[in-house]
């Protein structure tokens, strides 16, 4: 077991906690490992009726992969370990979504990249007032994954694509409303949530217990977005989709075009189409092979390397892409990476 994962059973419910706060419950490696042993221990566990997934501390349920411990494998050209650990995490993503118990998962705080794997293919998915829901890989050169793209090609319209490109935070209403969630349930009454969990009568499920501590979000301001999303985001390629922005009347899609335009190209035109195509996939874990062949494309590629950089390790906020325009982006990139299948796969077979 991680030291800084903790798991207990009690009452019927397994409980297993992210326990890495300072780092805001950033996954490792061996949390991953430790995630799916226990997972699979408790799966014919008599004792286990329902399980809880949550973080420690009250800034985060997740703030997503170690992104550092990415960055150490990618430059010291250790691209096969990093491919265990997606093959891994993938696997653990997938458990996840089909497990026979009811998985309460709640993402208080900050959840985004890997914390939205792990909770957002729960069978409940709690968000509160703190929650903060992203899939923000574009920031730094690299794509959706952990499933991210299947939930992503599943939200309304064209806010998944928005969503994705532009690295967008949700709240807890824009996280219901794109479906990363479920129900809100107010940070102060999460403790009473794991007691009435514990104290469940027959016949209620988890999810309707869940129900009777939901709250009503307030407005979305993603859903009040669709209309000029929908217009722009169904453009064939990303520098449509900023051509479109710029000739919107809207504040909100300038700052959208604007924030296009500094991030990674070639990031950008690989998550644009992997979302599409998403949506053509019938199951979630062929949204996760699909993912897989693109980060383990994308570990041996500047600008992932770049994009860490600049945001984790020097900080400066300043990267440099290459190619660094998108008219400079080879056409049918996408395809051609899936087309290679030189990486293996999740599933063997």
């Amino acid at each position: 077991m991680s030291e800084h994962i903790s798991a207990s059973v009690a009452d019927g419910v397994g409980h297993v906690t992210l326990n890495r706060p300072k780092a805001l419950n950033a996954l490792s490696y061996d949390m991953v490992v430790a995630l799916t042993e226990v997972f699979d221990a408790w799966r014919d566990d008599s004792e286990v009726a329902v399980v809880v997934l949550d973080g420690a501390g009250d800034r985060g349920f997740c703030a997503g992969g170690d992104i550092r411990e990415l960055h150490g494998y990618a430059t010291a050209g250790h691209t096969e370990e990093a491919r265990t650990f997606f093959r891994t995490e993938y696997r653990l993503n997938a458990a996840i979504a089909r497990y026979p118990k009811p998985v309460v998962a709640i993402m208080d705080g900050i959840t985004m990249g890997g914390g939205v794997g792990l909770a957002g293919h729960a069978s409940v998915r709690v968000v509160t007032e703190r929650s903060r829901v992203a899939m923000p890989e574009t920031r730094i050169g690299f794509t959706p994954d952990v499933g991210g793209t299947w939930l992503l090609a599943k939200a309304p319209g064209e806010l998944g694509s928005h969503l994705a490109l532009n690295s967008r935070t949700m709240d807890a209403a824009d996280a219901i409303h794109a479906g990363f969630a479920d129900a809100l349930v107010p940070s102060e009454s999460l403790p009473h949530l794991l007691q009435a969990l514990a104290e469940r009568a027959d016949p209620g499920s988890p999810a309707e217990i869940v129900m009777l501590f939901d709250e009503t979000p307030g407005p979305s301001a993603l859903a009040a977005s669709r209309a000029w999303v929908d217009a722009c985001y169904s453009a064939p390629t990303v520098a449509e989709v900023v051509e479109r922005l710029r000739a919107r009347t809207e504040p909100d899609a300038a700052a959208a075009a604007d924030e296009l335009e500094t991030l990674s190209p070639t990031a950008l035109a690989v998550t644009h189409d992997a979302v599409r195509r998403a949506r053509t996939l019938p199951r979630l874990e062929d949204a996760l092979e699909q993912e897989f062949q693109l980060v383990s494309w994308f570990i041996e590629q500047p600008d992932l390397h770049e994009g860490i950089r600049a945001q984790v390790i020097d900080k400066d906020r300043s990267p440099t892409w290459n190619p660094a325009a998108l008219a400079d982006v080879e056409p049918g990139i996408l395809d051609r990476v899936l087309a290679a299948q030189v990486y293996g796969r999740v599933w063997p077979g």
